[in-house]
């Protein structure tokens, strides 16, 4: 009979899913730093490609702390939002609208990185991880401040590029009402 599995099990395969998911961030964070047009999104990617290597180096603590080895598995998630921000940078290439598509996919992997990070720290703190919760949520932090960051790069993005094309049809500003 198969053993039954655990949270720690569940800890330690999501830790090593994000492991990789991490390391992955870091190179698709340099490739959309070297295609970003508008200045503050290229020194967003710049800097959390940084934040993103201090990030996998937390992540090697967190493993230490629960006595494993630091291994990646394979994050499909992963995989498939760093495949279609390829596929948008090869489709968007040049086009007023390829800032604001690198910021949208720049955001997938945020949105998904907040969400493995916040039922990890949950998870290490249920465990008995204390430490290894302080961790995962020093770059949870992060991670929420780089998405709360590009949202508000997006809407420069928006403003200072081409206009909603939508609402620019309409006869409305790409500005937010007051």
């Amino acid at each position: 009979m198969a053993k039954q599995k655990t949270l720690h099990d569940a800890f330690y395969e999501t830790l090593k899913d994000v492991y990789y998911a991490e390391k992955q961030s870091v190179k698709a964070l340099k490739k959309s730093a070297k295609a970003a047009e508008h200045e503050a999104l290229r020194q967003a990617f710049e800097t959390h490609a940084e934040e993103s290597a201090q990030q996998v180096e937390r992540l090697t603590q967190v493993f230490e702390i629960i006595g494993k080895p630091a291994r990646a598995k394979t994050c499909e998630a992963m995989q498939g939002i760093v495949s279609e921000m390829e596929e948008d940078l090869d489709d968007f290439e040049g086009s007023p609208a390829a800032d604001a598509v690198l910021a949208a996919c720049a955001q997938a992997v945020e949105h998904y990185e907040i969400a493995r990070y916040g039922t990890l720290k949950a998870w290490a703190n249920q465990l008995g991880y204390g430490e290894a919760a302080k961790l995962l949520d020093e770059t949870l932090q992060e991670e929420k401040r780089t998405d709360a960051l590009l949202s508000k790069i997006a809407e420069t993005i928006n403003a200072d590029g081409t206009p909603d094309e939508g609402n620019a049809a309409k006869g409305k500003g790409s500005k937010k009402a007051a």
